[in-house]
């Protein structure tokens, strides 16, 4: 088995075409490619998985590059307004990657392959369902200023980070510094990688835009259109003001396991505490593509839900997926179903019957 295959959508990425209430372009169900002979959605035979590991945002602030450089893609919610969410550039990338170039091989991800499953698991790329998410959390938003329960969001294979980016916008203009209550977001991708190049730089540039307006410091960072200049006072900005709204980030890489879970549960104790109660929210989109992606991703949801039931918690996960990954094997429906088998309650909240089919659904637990 060769551990890597390719969806065939049609292109590389949802791209912006610059029109507005553009969330990228839609892959019809003609378009879908057709199951294959012997396609493999496992780890690769002999190559063993990523262990779980945590990374300190001071240290992925001192790895960022001096520049760079973003697009913006604007997401119509629903005839409800729109959002607009920048994203790094992947060309952006993939220069900084050919300065920093070793003689190395090629990072996994910006090739010719939307997964290579075990070795890249899609984070370079901006996800139709990631939409379908942030269109469906425009709903609930409210839950930021509740001061009743400590907001926790969690993105498990969150990639580019759309709908943590929505959430992370929408508190911008709900929290100042004298009625801000601590606010936790939890960032996890299989690959280190992911996270340094597009997650962290995604929320630095939705920070840097959401207050350019009142801070000359940034204003200037944006000498030139479509960049931002990452200077030291920028990034010392940046954490200064996630301090002071009592916004934490953290960042998680390797592969869903026990380990991992642990780590995630770690970074609970220290970064939340216990002073009200929590309610988390776990976010996926696009992780059930395999019956190897969609059991592993089901277990740690349900590892996740369980320790914050066990802690009287509120908790619930939402999912997005296609109805179907046509060649490997995975289903939103073969997720419910299994989601049901163990106990969840699971509502759909959301279905798009144009193009691919797709859709979104709730699991919580009694």
């Amino acid at each position: 088995m060769s551990g890597q295959f390719s969806f065939g959508f049609s292109g590389d990425d949802i791209e912006d075409d610059g029109e507005s209430n553009s969330a990228g372009p839609q892959v019809s169900d003609s378009a879908q490619p057709q199951p294959q002979a012997s396609p493999s959605a496992f780890p690769v035979p002999g190559k063993p998985l990523l262990p779980a590991k945590s990374h300190d945002l001071n240290h992925m602030l001192s790895q960022l590059p001096s520049k760079i450089a973003y697009g913006i893609l604007d997401i119509d919610l629903d005839g409800a307004g729109n959002i607009q969410l920048p994203r790094r550039e992947l060309w952006d990338v993939r220069v900084q990657l050919m300065a920093e170039d070793d003689g190395g091989d090629t990072e996994p991800g910006l090739g010719n392959h939307d997964v290579k499953t075990g070795v890249y698991e899609g984070g370079f790329k901006s996800w139709e369902s990631s939409v379908d998410l942030v269109k469906v959390l425009s709903l609930s938003k409210s839950f930021l200023s509740d001061t009743n329960k400590t907001p926790r969001l969690i993105e498990l294979g969150c990639g580019t980070a759309l709908p943590s980016l929505a959430l992370f916008q929408w508190s911008l203009g709900l929290r100042t510094p004298d009625n801000s209550s601590a606010l936790s977001i939890v960032l996890a991708d299989y690959n280190p990688t992911v996270l340094q190049l597009v997650t962290l730089p995604n929320f630095i540039l939705t920070w840097a835009l959401h207050q350019r307006i009142d801070s000359p410091l940034l204003e200037d960072a944006f000498s030139s259109e479509g960049e931002l200049d990452l200077t030291p006072e920028v990034l010392k900005a940046f954490e200064e003001f996630l301090a002071s709204r009592k916004i934490s980030l953290s960042f998680f890489s390797g592969a869903w396991s026990a380990e991992f879970i642990d780590l995630i549960n770690s970074d609970k104790t220290s970064k939340v505490g216990n002073e009200v109660g929590l309610r988390t929210i776990i976010l996926g989109a696009e992780t059930i593509y395999s019956p190897f992606a969609l059991s592993a991703f089901t277990q740690t949801i349900f590892s996740l839900l369980k320790e914050e039931k066990a802690h009287d918690n509120a908790a619930e996960a939402l999912v997005g997926a296609k109805k179907l990954y046509f060649g490997v094997g995975g289903s939103l429906d073969d997720f419910v179903a299994k989601a049901r088998e163990m106990g969840a309650n699971v509502e759909e909240l959301r279905e798009e019957t144009e193009g691919v089919r797709r859709g979104v659904v709730r699991c919580s637990l009694t």
